[in-house]
């Protein structure tokens, strides 16, 4: 998959395109029909199905206070497209320039002179331009101008409800990964390098991988039986979320104890997928207490992942 990073980019070899907007976060069921139904166009057309997302979604540029917590970070974002059948993403940077350009510049500019859009799948709900002044109406008679075909996006539905990123947040705020599984169509995960820590759990007899995450992933702070994956073989594991507030409740980190394994993998990049939610992550009284809860919840975690 080709990732094409800014407008500037873009190059002549890029037009002839199926394409579709969106911020994709969680690449959900929901979005792989979306995907499922550009497929059939990129194939009629002989096109690439291309994908355009915004960094950082607009509304983290207009309201960053306001921002939900992400389900999938940048590289997990562009795996999952890839792995669905996206041919190329166009990452936009949201910025004052670009909230600022009217909505028929951008439908000139982006779709039909950057891209050359031969379909285009999106919400009948999406607003774009400024002022949010561009919606699907406008698309339907700028497609007849231009020469691009338009459908809105199908709605997708599980246990009756249709699938969205908010509702995948929901579900992981409430510890239903089950449900969070169900939406996603894959058990949720997140992936990362290992970095280097302070070495304190390896001294009270737990070392962990750690991930450092530098904004806010959807699950509750807390504590998780996990899979690891990405290594010699798949492992179980139990992984902490948070902010450690036992030991200094300030760098954000995904940390993960990994069973019946011994191996330095600093700097390797795992996947560390979330199977139970065990508990909420609390402050203990000094380590002991710790020590003591992280034993209980590493013989949770066994038990649950039905490791001996």
């Amino acid at each position: 998959m080709e990732i094409i990073r800014g407008l500037h980019a873009l190059q002549k070899h890029h037009k002839g395109n199926v394409v579709t907007i969106g911020n994709f976060d969680g690449v959900h069921l929901g979005h792989q029909q979306i995907i499922k139904q550009l497929k059939k166009h990129a194939t009629k057309f002989n096109t690439p199905l291309t994908v355009i997302t915004f960094h950082p979604n607009p509304q983290e540029f207009f309201a960053p206070e306001t921002v939900p917590a992400k389900l999938t970070r940048f590289h997990d974002k562009m795996r999952l497209l890839e792995e669905y059948g996206v041919d190329r993403v166009l990452n936009i940077p949201f910025n004052a320039s670009l909230a600022q350009l009217e909505a028929d510049d951008f439908i000139k500019n982006i779709l039909v002179d950057g891209l050359g859009t031969k379909h285009l799948v999106i919400g009948d709900d999406f607003r774009f331009g400024k002022n949010r002044k561009g919606d699907f109406g406008l698309l339907q008679n700028a497609g007849v101008t231009y020469g691009f075909s338009i459908e809105a996006t199908p709605t997708y539905c599980v246990e009756n409800e249709r699938v969205s990123s908010t509702r995948v947040r929901q579900a992981m705020a409430q510890g239903d990964l089950a449900l969070a599984a169900k939406l996603l169509g894959r058990t949720f995960h997140i992936s990362g390098h290992v970095a280097h820590g302070d070495k304190r759990g390896r001294i009270i007899g737990f070392p962990t991988a750690n991930i450092r995450l530098k904004q806010q992933i959807a699950p509750t702070n807390g504590v998780y039986a996990v899979k690891i994956t990405g290594l010699d073989r798949e492992y179980g594991g139990v992984a902490n979320i948070g902010v450690r507030p036992t030991v200094d409740g300030s760098q954000y980190l995904l940390e993960v104890h990994l069973f019946n394994f011994d191996q330095t993998i600093y700097n390797k990049r795992i996947n560390v997928h979330f199977e139970q939610f065990i508990r909420t992550e609390q402050k203990f009284d000094g380590l002991d207490a710790l020590v003591e809860q992280i034993k209980q919840d590493s013989t949770t975690a066994k038990e649950l992942l039905r490791i001996n």
